[in-house]
């Protein structure tokens, strides 16, 4: 509204006050008289300062409703855009620590092979070493009757290398065993601790995009 409008539309409801202040009080009321004539032309001059004004202020009006509309559909679609973001990178954590679990368990099985067929190859090679022993025992005691101590004493060799065999064997077997099995679970641990990160992270992104939705519908 500009000074003249301003001052003009001041003028008029100054008039009009001072017109019904100044009325003649009608007997035994609180009702009064006022000049229609005058009455009707000073409010005919404020419709005439006012209509521009008010269609301005209706622009403003929708202006703003539009504004606010615009608003609401940008955080919805930040947010929208937010809950993919968190998506696709939720099932590519999740598809990296099922593939780190994986490789772990794979490099666990190849390394309990390997062991086992280290001790098969252990057991094997002693039970030869200990019948080419008692092979060997046996033909020295042909050879000679009194032997008999001799053969006994390769029998006795050969049972304690197959025993100690068998025992490197187990303990190899367990300790490789036992290191499959950490590979495991600090692969699940490596997973977990990823993920729970990532939940993290998810959720201070959707506190921001919450707040940033909130403080565009405070604008005014």
């Amino acid at each position: 509204m500009t000074d003249h409008t301003l001052a003009r539309a001041d003028e008029v409801l100054t008039e009009l006050v001072e017109l019904i202040e100044t009325a003649r009080t009608l007997p035994m009321s609180s009702s009064c008289v006022v000049p229609r004539e005058r009455t009707l032309d000073l409010l005919d001059a404020l419709r005439e300062v006012l209509p521009s004004e008010l269609t301005e202020a209706r622009r403003v009006v929708a202006q703003r409703e539009r504004m606010l509309s615009e608003s609401d559909r940008l955080a919805e679609h930040q947010l929208r855009e937010a809950q993919e973001q968190a998506a696709a990178t939720v099932a590519a954590a999740q598809e990296q620590a099922a593939a780190t679990v994986a490789a772990a368990q794979a490099h666990a099985r190849t390394v309990t092979e390997a062991a086992e067929q280290q001790a098969r190859a252990t057991v094997a090679a002693a039970t030869a070493q200990a019948h080419e022993l008692v092979e060997a025992g046996r033909r020295e005691q042909e050879q000679l009757v009194s032997a008999d101590s001799v053969h006994q004493a390769a029998v006795a060799q050969a049972a304690l290398l197959r025993s100690r065999a068998e025992e490197e064997a187990r303990s190899t077997l367990a300790a490789t065993r036992e290191r499959a099995d950490t590979l495991t679970s600090q692969a699940h641990s490596y997973a977990h601790a990823t993920l729970s990160e990532l939940v993290e992270h998810l959720q201070r992104l959707a506190a921001t995009a919450e707040n940033g939705r909130n403080a565009l519908g405070q604008q005014p």
